[in-house]
């Protein structure tokens, strides 16, 4: 199986004051339920953070399995490419499934579809609303690696910008939806979209 990386290193600005990679959702830190939501596809997780999220994020998955491994940002919050490069770097897998932290209804199927997708190409990207969901997808990791650098180095902060160097497939919202839920893209940035879906959890977290 191939490898998962979790890009946590953002400072979450819309969030308020709390870390969103471990803020408690039902009871459950959002990192370790996108772990959780991927931890049948893969057989190693890498979570890219900063260094005084580290300790935080360890406890949060402190019995998970399989082992976590630490990608720590060499200049804090340097963008999500960076988080990207940094995280696919540490990993010793051809493939890997990234996924932003703040995913927390990740589905496995669709996940497993997309590394599937992936077999014989750079990447597989999801087109979810219209827009590629690349912090959702599957990379081969060298080769990402290798056009995140070069998108740094042109101060290119987008996360699509290292794709015009990669042979990637796109998933459009049709296929993606006959393989899993459209759930999965869902993200939390702000305080009223995390208490509205622990309230759907059956939770009523107030940070």
């Amino acid at each position: 199986m191939p490898a998962g990386v979790v890009i946590a290193g953002g400072y979450s600005t819309r969030f308020g004051d709390a870390d969103k990679a471990v803020a408690p959702l039902a009871g459950v830190p959002m990192v370790r339920r996108v772990a959780d939501g991927i931890e049948g596809v893969i057989d190693e997780l890498v979570v890219n953070c900063r260094e005084d999220q580290r300790s935080a994020i360890a406890d949060a998955l402190s019995d998970f399995s399989p082992s976590v491994r630490f990608a720590i940002d060499t200049i804090p919050d340097a963008g999500p490419v960076a988080g990207i490069r940094t995280g696919l770097a540490a990993c010793d897998h051809e493939y890997a499934a990234v996924v932003a932290c703040d995913m927390p209804f990740v589905d496995p199927k669709l996940v497993s579809y997309l590394l599937n997708q992936a077999r014989g190409h750079d990447a597989a990207v999801p087109r979810f609303e219209g827009w590629l969901q690349t912090t959702h997808a599957v990379y081969r990791t060298d080769p990402m690696v290798r056009a995140c650098d070069d998108a740094l180095d042109r101060d290119e902060r987008r996360t699509v910008e290292p794709l015009s160097e990669l042979e990637y497939v796109v998933i459009e919202e049709d296929d993606l939806r006959d393989h899993g839920s459209l759930t999965s893209f869902e993200n939390l940035n702000t305080r009223d979209e995390f208490e509205r879906a622990a309230a759907t959890l059956g939770g009523d977290e107030r940070l």
